[in-house]
């Protein structure tokens, strides 16, 4: 083949993003995008994996930069296929992942002319993206600047705050060649590797002025995703004497005596007690999903203080009085050197201790006695039955807030979520995507509808090498409608039509279609045996629990009628 300048411009770019730390990419096949396929798949340092659906191939990359937390690249050619990379570019930026998009582009003869395959890719991404740059057709009086571009893109996905980059690359034919000699590398690296810290050190922040607030008050710490060292978090609170209301993601619901799992049951039926309400809140990372803890927070005559890697303000009630930039877990660490000996739990611990056993109890009692399977029975099983070491992925919709408002406390096991848009799209291909970066056993919770716009997540999966256990809550619609005023507000054939939206299909037809082992779970013994199974034996297995809309309103309102009878019932030192 001859040199051209495509190849050698793509090799320079590839080698910079090696140096720099990345060492996967997530390819889908495409004509235009040929130079860069080629140079990620002739550099040994990198690992190529080639999906055929774009938008589910960009959440796969999502998933292996969550992972990894290091940049993954993903590359798509030109057109409609450039356009799929949008939803995991909007997920990645609201939630801070580092995803290098590489989209392939016609040249400028190419443009406006009526050429197949061409749209207008300049800013495609908008603002979602950290830096967008678009270098042109490579040309060899460019030379000293590829590495700039390389480097400069990777830097960007990484630096405070990190999150998805996009680079629009232009090719003229021809699309195959080699690459000749690359531009000398800097010294010691990518000019960004080592350089930049994407989180703040603790101590910039006024550590003696914060310990001097909080000594000798009563204070909750609200843990939510973000956490890098949770047990410096837990460190802080038995330091301080205050409970943990911690979110799974956060890494802080361990099983220790100031967790607090059942935070959503309790607020709802004892939120307005004084022996619960603190004088001081440390909100850590973002925010849980419970709606209820939210207007509690915001009900609450406190100081409340948010401490976030890069500063961001989870703050959509606007009751922050402050928001220090820091990694939550070394702040706590931090703030607990500036503290004056241990002080004890008071009042306020004990009675948020005393609540979470009751609500705890609560709703065991409830679940054992449900025949069958429940949706909360599914998740709070499935994340106990997992082994240590194991990661989780859980859809946003009813999964993530079943798994926070039941779920028992536990180590060993890594939850994820795509939290930072919230949507339901790309679920399962993010959790391929951690599966693979973590080399882990890892499981995926999704209902019905999220599995059915990810299925091309399913294509190829069997020869991909991951341990993925796909858990499918099937209640043929959209479940979590039914706990919203619509459900009792509209008649019962429009609700259906526009929120419940039955769609007959069987999601075990689609994976045994897709050559996946197909089990369907018809009790609660049935949920800890299959994902304890499929965790030992490795490979892809699809669970599919089959449940009812309605049945799953009632149940949901028995278990918080349980948690509220059980507090009522409750002596006054106990509530």
């Amino acid at each position: 083949m001859t040199t051209t300048a495509a190849a050698t411009f793509c090799a320079t770019l590839v080698d910079e993003w090696v140096r720099g730390g990345v060492t996967d990419a997530v390819v889908s096949p495409g004509s235009r995008s040929t130079p860069m396929a080629l140079a990620l798949a002739q550099d040994d340092r990198v690992r190529v994996h080639v999906h055929h659906d774009e938008r589910s191939g960009a959440f796969m990359a999502l998933g292996m930069a969550i992972a990894a937390d290091r940049p993954v690249v993903v590359l798509t050619t030109s057109g409609t296929a450039a356009v799929e990379l949008h939803p995991a570019i909007v997920e990645a930026h609201h939630a801070k992942v580092p995803l290098l998009a590489v989209t392939a582009d016609r040249p400028p003869e190419l443009q406006d002319v009526g050429a197949p395959q061409t749209i207008d890719q300049t800013h495609l991404f908008g603002s979602a993206v950290r830096w967008f740059a678009q270098p042109g057709v490579p040309d060899d009086a460019m030379h000293g600047q590829w590495r700039s571009i390389g480097a400069e893109a990777v830097r960007h996905t990484i630096d405070a705050p990190p999150g998805p980059v996009h680079l629009n690359l232009a090719f003229r034919d021809p699309l195959v060649g080699d690459a000749g000699p690359l531009p000398p590398g800097r010294p010691g690296g990518a000019s960004w590797h080592g350089a930049v810290e994407p989180n703040a050190d603790p101590n910039e922040v006024d550590l003696g002025s914060l310990g001097d607030a909080v000594a000798g008050r009563s204070g909750v710490i609200v843990a939510g995703g973000g956490i890098a060292d949770p047990d410096g978090v837990h460190t802080l609170a038995a330091h301080l004497g205050w409970p943990v209301l911690a979110d799974p993601r956060s890494g802080c619901r361990v099983p220790l005596e100031a967790t607090i799992s059942h935070f959503d049951a309790v607020l709802r039926s004892a939120g307005d007690r004084a022996q619960l309400r603190p004088e001081i809140v440390l909100r850590l990372g973002t925010l849980p999903a419970s709606k209820v803890l939210s207007r509690w927070l915001v009900s609450l005559d406190a100081w409340q203080v948010g401490i976030e890697r890069d500063g961001t303000r989870f703050d959509p009630d606007r009751n922050l009085g402050a928001v220090l930039r820091a990694e939550p877990g070394a702040f706590c660490r931090g703030l607990v050197s500036e503290l004056d000996p241990p002080g004890s739990p008071g009042h306020l611990y004990r009675g948020w201790v005393a609540a979470d056993a009751e609500a705890a109890a609560a709703l065991a009692r409830v679940l054992a006695a449900f025949e069958g399977v429940s949706e909360p029975g599914v998740v709070r099983e499935v994340f106990a039955a997992l082994p240590a070491g194991a990661h989780l992925v859980v859809s946003s919709s009813m999964p993530i807030r079943d798994l926070e408002w039941f779920a028992s406390p536990r180590g060993g096991v890594v939850v994820h979520a795509n939290r930072g848009a919230n949507g339901i799209d790309g679920v399962v291909s993010t959790a391929v995507g951690v599966a693979l970066a973590s080399g882990r056993p890892t499981a995926v919770i999704v209902g019905d509808i999220a599995f059915l716009h990810d299925t091309n997540a399913l294509l190829g999966i069997g020869a991909r090498g991951v341990d993925l256990t796909i858990v499918v809550i099937d209640n043929d619609g959209g479940g979590i409608f039914s706990f919203l005023p619509q459900a009792g507000s509209l008649p019962a054939s429009r609700f259906e039509q526009l929120f419940g939206t039955p769609h007959g299909v069987d999601p075990g037809a689609i994976a045994a279609a897709h050559g996946l082992d197909v089990a369907r779970l018809t009790d609660t013994d049935d949920v800890a045996r299959a994902v304890a199974a499929s965790a030992a034996g490795g490979g892809v297995q699809v669970l599919v629990a089959r449940t009812d809309r309605t049945a799953n309103v009632e149940v949901h309102d028995a278990l918080h009628r349980a948690v509220a009878d059980a507090l009522a019932a409750a002596t006054p030192d106990h509530a």
